[in-house]
């Protein structure tokens, strides 16, 4: 009764408090006037998600991942679409921790969502994530294991991607298309060609993938085959075995196929071109080039290419004038082609009115002036391209590098050595190599054997130029334990290695060792012995005084001796004083190459030694008939950044009053020291005292004294002569290395000499 009581008040006191009373029917249009209102608001929330996640895809999609990140704070509600936005756009940006966080903390994920992580870290390489992240999956699908098997492969894993191939629980074309690409891409052609034959329904792409591969790796009837059993072809397969044919120099069959192609589009047309072209057929190719209904850039190109390399720039410019939108391409190719062709000038225009250029341009335009033999031209470009910030790659360095070392500048290479390092090129072959040769070229052969101990892979140049490195610098010992762990690390020496070593030899006057490397080559190499080793072994029997073997050695080589032969034999006449031999020697020299100045100098050094001053000039009444012109010696040293060259008598460098100065004092401290000049040496018939004096002031002495007084205490000082360092020059370096204390690196056309308290590491036997 109570209860009653209490729930009738209640009832009463709900009802009192209501406006007024409603029936049944209003209640019912109350109740369906609150869903529409639910509805409403719910389509407008799920249209706002939507415009969000639009928003946030935007963002990152243009790298402005701030600006997703504040949208996606500022949102009351999410979906997993949300969250899954924010990840691919996080991984897309390359801000994986980012990513990583957003996945961490994201409530509830679904399958897309793994996916995304998944993928993403496939696209950026980290495969390591990929993998754990696969195995922490509490679901999988096809685009899951299709995504891990595509990291492995795009990134060569070629193993790991068939085990992941194999595991799939299901597999679609692109499982098998992704398997069959890394195999491939990775020259794996069998493993392809396998995989291809255990499977019947592969579509075109397909057919074309493998028909590629074989096409790369040169085997053209096998792509002939795939191409033959093709039932449906497209393009693609028409132009790659067009292009096949061509590359194989079968014209005749390509041109059979282009005429039978149902359809041919630019790249059909452009492959008939660019195989005209590889195959010097420019009036062929040009033919088809001008019957061409569409061109692109690569058919332009193609064509400038091919007169570029027939040195017909004249034909080349025209195309270049008249191609409509030339690319960096075509401006690059041209340039290339004036260098090549040593129209520098040209090309350095060409290069100057460039709207873009890259590091390939910049690259061109280094080794234009390098092969032009204008070495500062070439480093100056390089300061220019770096302050121009573009990027320098492998090839840049490597020709910069080259020119450093052709001109021993070492304190810009061992810069470039440190931009090389950081670059991440210093221990690969390409750069490791070039490294190597600088060093070996600018007289730094310990720093040389530092970058070849640091280089990864050696290739037989890396060992061939350490080799090479120890002998031009008097080594020859070193040179030859060098040989030895070649050898050993399994690395067979070739014809240049065997040059390396008798000249090593030679430059030591290890006459046996030599004899014994020479006659044995063929039987532990398999090497025959060329020009450059009877030479080798000539100038080593030679420089040992033993002319009779040298010319026996010469009349028993199997082909006929070459100008550097007999020279090696002049050379050793001149030093022995054989003036019979010399002459012969000469005279063989003047017929083959009637314009080799160093043989008229050779031979007139020899009458000059015997007092046959009459003979010396006619050897120079010679020349000037002939037309032929003594080579100026230089000599030059890099001293702050910047190379100085002098010749002899030189009266133009600024600072040529205190050198001169500076030797004349050095003069006189030499002969306290005993020194006396090497008149015999001067080809001139006139008194010892104006002779002496034509020989203090040689090229070499002046570039030694600017580099004792402008190179500080305690560094070596390293000199570049482009002709051999006469006798006189010699004698006096070691003197002066003596007196002041310093150590004289001096770089001849012939080797290396390192003048420290007296002494010359080749010993005198050069």
């Amino acid at each position: 009764m109570r209860l009653r009581q209490v729930h009738n008040s209640s009832r009463r006191s709900l009802q009192s408090s209501k406006p007024r009373t409603t029936n049944s029917l209003d209640r019912t249009e109350h109740h369906v006037s609150d869903e529409k209102l639910f509805h409403k608001v719910s389509v407008r929330t799920d249209s706002d998600i939507v415009k969000n996640n639009m928003a946030i895809t935007n963002y990152m999609r243009i790298g402005q991942c701030d600006s997703a990140q504040g949208l996606f704070d500022s949102l009351s509600r999410r979906s997993s679409v949300t969250w899954n936005a924010m990840i691919s756009g996080y991984l897309s940006n390359n801000r994986f921790e980012l990513a990583h966080k957003m996945f961490d903390k994201m409530p509830e994920r679904d399958l897309v969502t793994w996916n995304v992580m998944l993928s993403g870290y496939v696209k950026n390489g980290n495969l390591g994530a990929a993998r754990v992240l696969f195995d922490q999956m509490p679901e999988r699908d096809i685009v899951s294991w299709n995504s891990l098997l595509s990291g492995y492969a795009q990134n060569g894993y070629v193993d790991e991607a068939k085990m992941i191939f194999d595991r799939m629980p299901q597999k679609n074309s692109i499982s098998w298309n992704g398997l069959l690409a890394a195999y491939v891409q990775n020259g794996r052609i069998e493993d392809a060609h396998r995989l291809f034959e255990s499977k019947a329904d592969w579509a075109v792409v397909s057919w074309n993938c493998l028909m590629g591969g074989y096409v790369r790796k040169k085997r053209f009837v096998d792509a002939r085959r795939i191409f033959d059993r093709m039932v449906l072809r497209d393009e693609v397969s028409w132009n790659t075995m067009i292009s096949a044919h061509a590359q194989c120099g079968e014209l005749v069959e390509a041109q059979k196929l282009f005429d039978a192609s149902p359809k041919r589009d630019v790249f059909t047309w452009t492959a008939m071109v660019s195989g005209y072209v590889q195959n010097g057929m420019l009036d062929e190719a040009k033919k088809i080039f001008d019957e061409m209904p569409e061109k692109n850039s690569v058919s332009w190109n193609a064509m400038i290419a091919g007169y570029t390399q027939r040195n017909m720039m004249d034909m080349a410019r025209a195309l270049f004038e008249a191609m409509p939108c030339p690319n960096i391409s075509s401006w690059n190719t041209m340039i290339t082609g004036y260098a090549q062709n040593g129209e520098i000038a040209l090309a350095r225009h060409l290069f100057n009115q460039m709207p873009r250029r890259d590091s390939i341009s910049w690259a061109a335009m280094i080794a234009g002036y390098a092969q032009s033999a204008q070495s500062e031209e070439a480093l100056n470009l390089f300061v220019d391209m770096k302050r121009d910030g573009e990027r320098i790659n492998r090839s840049t360095f490597t020709c910069v590098l080259s020119t450093c070392a052709d001109i021993a500048a070492l304190e810009l290479g061992t810069q470039l050595h440190g931009r090389a390092f950081k670059a991440g090129f210093e221990s690969g072959c390409f750069v490791g190599n070039a490294l190597l040769a600088m060093y070996c070229k600018c007289g730094s052969i310990d720093e040389a054997y530092d970058v070849f101990e640091d280089i990864t892979d050696k290739d037989v140049v890396s060992w061939n130029t350490i080799l090479a490195g120890y002998a031009r610098h008097g080594f020859g010992k070193k040179a030859l334990n060098i040989f030895d762990s070649m050898k050993v690390a399994g690395v067979k020496p070739d014809e240049v290695t065997m040059v390396g070593v008798l000249s090593a030899c030679s430059h030591t006057g290890l006459v046996d060792t030599g004899s014994d490397y020479f006659y044995s080559m063929t039987r532990d190499y398999g090497i025959t012995a060329n020009a450059k080793h009877y030479t080798c072994m000539i100038d080593l029997l030679g420089r040992a005084g033993r002319l009779n073997d040298a010319k026996n050695l010469m009349k028993n080589m199997p082909f006929e001796p070459d100008a550097a032969t007999w020279g090696a034999l002049l050379g050793a006449s001149r030093i022995y004083g054989d003036t019979e031999l010399g002459e012969k020697a000469a005279q063989i020299i003047f017929q083959m190459e009637p314009e080799n100045a160093g043989m008229y100098v050779l031979l007139s050094n020899l009458y000059a030694a015997s007092g046959r001053w009459g003979d010396v000039r006619r050897m120079r009444l010679k020349m000037r008939d002939t037309g032929v012109k003594k080579v100026p010696g230089y000599s030059w040293i890099e001293a702050q950044n910047k190379i100085h060259t002098f010749s002899v008598g030189d009266e133009l460098h600024p600072q040529r009053e205190r050198i001169y100065a500076f030797l004349e004092e050095l003069d006189l401290r030499m002969k306290k020291e005993g020194f006396v000049s090497s008149t015999k040496l001067v080809l001139h018939d006139v008194e010892e005292e104006e002779k002496e004096h034509m020989l203090k002031h040689h090229s070499e002495k002046l570039a030694v004294a600017f580099g004792i007084l402008t190179i500080p205490a305690g560094r070596p000082i390293r000199v570049i002569k482009n002709l051999r360092v006469c006798a006189d020059c010699h004698t006096a370096i070691k003197y002066i290395s003596k007196i002041v204390g310093r150590v004289v690196i001096l770089r001849d056309s012939h080797r290396f000499h390192h003048f420290s308290d007296g002494l010359c590491s080749c010993g005198d036997y050069w």
